[in-house]
């Protein structure tokens, strides 16, 4: 855990609003860094390197930020809305956490291991078809082959792979918004703010920060809730527990995911009372890790529950979340309305 320790005290100091003097050394490195990004991003649209298009519409769900902000849950919003519309959507997504790079379909008993958590909790969670590789276009050619009827991809993370066209981009902050507002290895951002100028949409997984909001002003904004009331065992059994079920228990609550203080919060809200055990983004779960809450119940997210069920841990339950979307400008059209808009008539750029 030495490692595990040593990135989130990194990932600490990323998110605090100045730059604190122990990253100042790595501030040459994001220089750097910030160069190689414009200079990439030129090369596409110069069209010195190459990007493809796809047969359908793709709506690329991401973030300028490393680690989790909550693109998931806004991924299976949008899967289920195009369904209720008529639409045939497929997913694709980079399968982080996985082994090895290949494409692949993720089914619902896919390996996490193989396909990474997020892919297996979408396959799990959305009824369509999903399909992860490091190469995007590659994944997404593979899964329209085997898949023909889907009319619309949608790319979980990639707003970064330019490699693949794309007719919308969907970017998703959580409040902790863009830290101190510098580039890899200095602060989180993977690319500069001013690259919100060319995105369709911000969606605010809790309250905006101000340093975001400001520089995404003329775009859409959204706000999103993610809504549990019910748990279900970590097991993949068919049961369940209701919050006032855990009311006077021994609890213990984890999350690996990119803010685990969001997880605890929500419980919290919940009326819970629990000790926190916070674990980084896609953190491979074994027995050992969980032995501190063998004398009571332990909580944890749908995303950690995809690697922990196989593990010997006693009672553990996870938190299934919906996400809810609201306008946050008034006279703002809803954000399905805007991606309705760029999926039929927008040319992918």
């Amino acid at each position: 855990m030495a490692r595990a320790s040593m990135a989130q005290r990194l990932t600490g100091r990323w998110y605090q609003r100045r730059l604190v003097l122990a990253l100042w050394p790595l501030l040459p490195f994001s220089w750097l860094f910030g160069g190689l990004v414009v200079l990439r991003r030129w090369l596409y649209r110069a069209a010195l390197l190459r990007s493809q298009r796809l047969p359908v519409p793709v709506v690329v769900v991401g973030n300028l930020t490393v680690g989790g902000s909550g693109k998931t849950p806004l991924v299976l919003w949008l899967v289920n809305r195009l369904r209720e519309q008529g639409w045939r959507p497929g997913i694709i997504s980079r399968g982080y956490g996985g082994s090895g790079g290949q494409v692949r379909p993720v089914d619902a008993s896919s390996p996490s291991s193989l396909v990474g958590d997020e892919p297996l909790l979408l396959a799990r969670r959305s009824g369509v078809p999903v399909f992860v590789g490091r190469d995007r276009p590659a994944a997404g050619q593979a899964l329209l082959a085997t898949h023909p009827e889907c009319d619309v991809i949608v790319s979980d993370d990639g707003l970064q792979h330019y490699r693949l066209q794309r007719s919308i981009e969907l970017v998703v902050f959580d409040g902790r918004g863009a830290g101190n507002g510098r580039l890899l290895p200095a602060g989180p951002l993977r690319e500069p703010l001013r690259r919100l100028a060319g995105v369709g949409a911000v969606v605010w997984n809790g309250p905006p920060e101000t340093g975001v909001a400001n520089a995404a002003w003329r775009l859409p904004q959204f706000e999103m809730r993610l809504v549990g009331q019910h748990f279900v065992a970590a097991s993949g059994e068919q049961r369940r527990c209701a919050v006032a079920d855990l009311q006077d228990r021994k609890l213990y609550a984890i999350a690996g995911i990119g803010d685990p203080q969001r997880f605890f919060r929500q419980l919290q809200a919940l009326g819970l009372e629990f000790a926190a055990h916070p674990f980084p983004d896609h953190h491979p779960y074994q027995d050992s890790d969980l032995a501190f809450a063998r004398d009571g119940v332990l909580l944890m997210t749908e995303k950690d529950a995809v690697k922990c069920a196989s593990l010997a841990i006693g009672e553990a339950w996870m938190l299934p979340v919906e996400a809810v979307i609201s306008c946050s400008q008034p006279g703002q059209a809803p954000l399905f309305e805007t991606i309705l808009e760029k999926l039929h008539g927008c040319t992918p750029a």
